[in-house]
């Protein structure tokens, strides 16, 4: 562990609540409300900063990873530019402007299929290969972290990079919105032995969930209703090839809460029928936090937001 980052570490920040500054003003709709408050339109982003414990941040250390392919595909057009995904990261540097994402996105999926927790470190970029990493310097203070790249973004002409919540505060620009940086990639030695990718928790029950279907084009649709705050928010706690299944499913959580269990059908990329199951809309943190714990305990996976 760098020196740097045992003393970030060691101290726990807490940041008040406040708005970081535009550079430009939206228009702003008759209700009051901004209709493109967000993170590829604006120039800085306007996210509250909240409390967060730096002890908590784990360390990113470098590691051979198998690619994903929902996360690499190339290319991929988003709001008529196209992007191509570099084939090998090994000597990539660039400077220019870093912005971050926090609260609104927390708990959503990212482009490989993770779900994003803005009190760690990580990163999304338009053209790095997912998994990947990268070390982020601020070129304004000198600050310097690494980060791991599981997310695509940002779709903002003058930025590189979008960091975590937990990255800008270490980077020392989650005040101001942006920062000027260096984004250099890290290569991981090889070991003798291929990498493994590590199977995800599945639920205890007689057929297997499916996979959450994750696009670069379904995570930036879904990031462009969290902006514009459209839609409403549900968790999905599990996906099946089978309505019985989910029936199964649904009856179990509908004893854990009062908030309404329902089921998606909706055809998967096969052709095939899907069956999602999702509670919902979702009320307060406190409510939602506290379901997700009764599910992992019960041993029915790993729920995730999903904007609608």
């Amino acid at each position: 562990m760098t020196q740097a980052f045992r003393r970030y570490k060691s101290l726990v920040l807490f940041l008040p609540l406040l708005l970081a500054a535009c550079r430009s003003t939206p228009p702003v709709t008759s209700s009051g409300a901004n209709p493109n408050a967000g993170r590829y339109t604006l120039e800085q982003d306007v996210p509250l900063l909240e409390p967060i414990d730096l002890a908590a941040v784990r360390e990113v250390i470098p590691k051979l990873e198998p690619r994903t392919a929902a996360g690499n595909k190339s290319p991929y057009t988003i709001n008529g530019r196209t992007y191509t995904v570099l084939r090998d990261e090994a000597g990539y540097s660039e400077i220019g402007l870093a912005s971050w994402y926090g609260r609104k996105f927390h708990g959503h999926l990212t482009a490989n299929g993770e779900q994003y927790d803005m009190f760690q470190l990580s990163a999304a970029h338009t053209r790095l290969p997912i998994p990947s990493y990268v070390r982020v310097t601020n070129l304004d203070n000198g600050k310097s972290i690494v980060a791991r790249v599981n997310d695509r973004g940002p779709f903002h002409p003058g930025r590189i990079v979008d960091m975590s919540y937990a990255g800008a505060v270490l980077l020392g620009y989650a005040n101001a919105g942006t920062a000027r940086v260096r984004v250099e990639a890290l290569v991981p030695e090889r070991a003798a032995g291929p990498a493994v990718s590590a199977a995800p928790v599945r639920p205890p029950v007689a057929e297997p969930v499916v996979d959450p279907a994750v696009s670069v084009d379904s995570v930036v649709s879904e990031r462009q209703l969290i902006e514009e705050d459209r839609g409403r928010e549900f968790l999905q706690i599990g996906a099946f090839a089978t309505e019985t299944s989910a029936r199964s499913l649904q009856e179990r959580l509908r004893s854990m809460t009062d908030m309404d269990v329902v089921i998606h059908h909706e055809p998967a990329a096969n052709g095939a029928a899907l069956y999602k199951v999702r509670v919902g809309p979702l009320a307060d943190d406190v409510t939602v936090r506290a379901l997700q714990e009764a599910v992992a305990a019960a041993q029915l996976g790993k729920p995730f937001k999903v904007r609608l």
